[in-house]
């Protein structure tokens, strides 16, 4: 392995700086060799629990559970094809990903809990909650997930881009 840090002497001149190799190994192995170590980086930074509630119209808590739980609900706002197999929900965005994951935990009308079974991190998982007010009447739906810290904004937008297309298409 080569060290990164040692792989350059960085010369200033005049307005520019000029990076030279010092080991013999091309521009593009030392972007690449970066890469895979900010990868290696993320893989071990701890992910972190989120949170986001999201609220609904006026509607059934068994309408959302059938959009939430079942592969022909979640294919309307979640992924392009949802299959189920037991308890391995296999998700298919286009022609390129394929995910699969785990329901690990489930209560019939209040909640469905999913872990990528790709996902190193054992105790991460993503989790689509209905929430009622009895006082309010509101129906809410609570999305938790996991990330890392740098990838949690990336996450929520795209929460609240199927979110948003759930409400669209459901009329919630």
């Amino acid at each position: 392995k080569h060290n990164v840090f040692k792989a350059f002497s960085v010369k200033e001149t005049s307005n520019a700086v000029d990076a030279e190799l010092c080991i013999g190994i091309g521009c593009v192995e030392v972007i690449l060799l970066c890469f895979a170590a900010l990868k290696e980086l993320d893989r071990h930074l701890k992910k972190e629990k989120i949170k986001i509630e999201y609220m609904l119209k006026a509607g059934s808590a068994n309408i959302v559970w059938s959009i939430i739980s079942t592969p022909s609900g979640l294919e309307t706002w979640f992924a392009d094809q949802v299959n189920a197999q037991n308890k391995i929900f296999t998700f298919k965005w286009g022609k390129a990903e394929t995910r699969e994951a785990e329901v690990i935990n489930c209560r019939t009308n209040h909640f469905i809990r999913f872990h990528w079974l790709d996902d190193e991190e054992p105790k991460s998982y993503f989790e689509l909650r209905i929430i009622y007010s009895e006082l309010t009447e509101d129906l809410m739906l609570e999305v938790t997930d996991w990330a890392v810290p740098n990838e949690i904004d990336d996450l929520k937008d795209l929460w609240d881009s199927d979110i948003e297309k759930l409400k669209r298409i459901s009329g919630l």
